[in-house]
């Protein structure tokens, strides 16, 4: 028997692209494919073409229209929660514009059985309207701490064993009104999944498109804009009271490592920033992360 796939699709105002995504979806080869798809109170017919879908093809399932969320990651955790698990292998994540290469999910199966994970993401080839396309690196090697400060690459590139997302969906389920308040659901999917004993695997090879446009809510780390968007982050407090709340949501806030900073005090975040290496995945956000912290310090003392 073919793997049996249930995708989760959020989608917002997307019928400028849903289409193509849908179809990259629908004809992955070597496994079979069921969707499921929460569209967010949307103005351009996203929830009509939606409906229309599901009546066309039986393969195609959708949570009911209405719902104003207001981002992404809450939309995801409806999924997660709504998600029927009765029938299915293996659950993953898409976005409503990227593009799938075919073997994409026949691939992540494989690669899964191989390492013998129950999570798994990988890299992706990133697009732009001008035609310009760059491979997205998020393969670096898994560090001890690093799901607690970044994801494990884009969540459109998830894929979770049934046995990780039935833990996942009774504890978001527990935790929903709580995990409202987490910004980015790939990030705490990946901090659940590695701080409960499950094994992640990040592939180096890209098998999506990840089309970046104007309306992307995270999109590619790509340019000075971007970076100068990201720093804000740090310094306005949201990424490290990102990564406490986190923490806290999946149990581990008593850990003497999480202990050790989650206050955010001066002497936390010098603590943090000595534990840099073990934080993030790729060389150079290992400087950058223990350099924010110091940063940091030094605002503090002189406030």
């Amino acid at each position: 028997m073919q793997p049996r796939y249930l995708v989760l699709l959020a989608a917002y105002n997307g019928l400028e692209w849903i289409s193509e995504q849908v179809e990259s979806i629908l004809n992955q080869e070597g496994v079979s494919v069921t969707l499921l798809i929460s569209v967010d109170a949307s103005g351009d017919g996203t929830e009509q073409w939606v409906t229309d879908l599901a009546d066309a093809d039986s393969r195609v399932k959708y949570l009911a229209h209405g719902q104003r969320f207001g981002g992404a990651a809450r939309n995801f955790f409806r999924l997660v929660k709504e998600a029927s698990i009765e029938d299915f292998d293996y659950f993953s994540f898409a976005d409503q514009d990227d593009i799938w290469l075919p073997n994409k999910l026949i691939q992540a199966t494989d690669v899964m059985y191989e390492t013998q994970s129950d999570g798994y993401s990988g890299n992706v080839t990133a697009f732009w309207p001008n035609g310009k396309e760059r491979l997205i690196v998020k393969s670096q090697p898994q560090v001890q701490y690093d799901h607690l400060f970044e994801a494990a690459g884009p969540g459109c590139t998830y894929v979770f064993s049934r046995k990780l997302f039935v833990d996942l969906q009774q504890h978001i389920t527990i935790n929903f009104c709580d995990v409202q308040s987490v910004t980015l659901h790939d990030w705490y999917c990946y901090a659940f999944s590695r701080t409960h004993g499950y094994k992640w695997v990040i592939d180096t090879t890209s098998y999506m498109r990840y089309r970046q446009h104007s309306n992307n809510q995270v999109g590619v780390n790509s340019g000075l804009k971007a970076f100068r968007s990201r720093l804000l982050k740090v310094f306005d407090g949201w990424w490290l009271s990102q990564a406490s709340l986190i923490s806290r949501l999946i149990g581990i806030e008593a850990t003497p490592f999480v202990q050790s900073w989650i206050k955010l005090g001066g002497t936390d975040l010098a603590r943090l920033a000595l534990a840099g290496y073990k934080c993030r995945r790729r060389l150079r956000d290992k400087f950058i992360f223990t350099g924010l912290c110091l940063t940091l310090v030094i605002m503090r003392q002189k406030k």
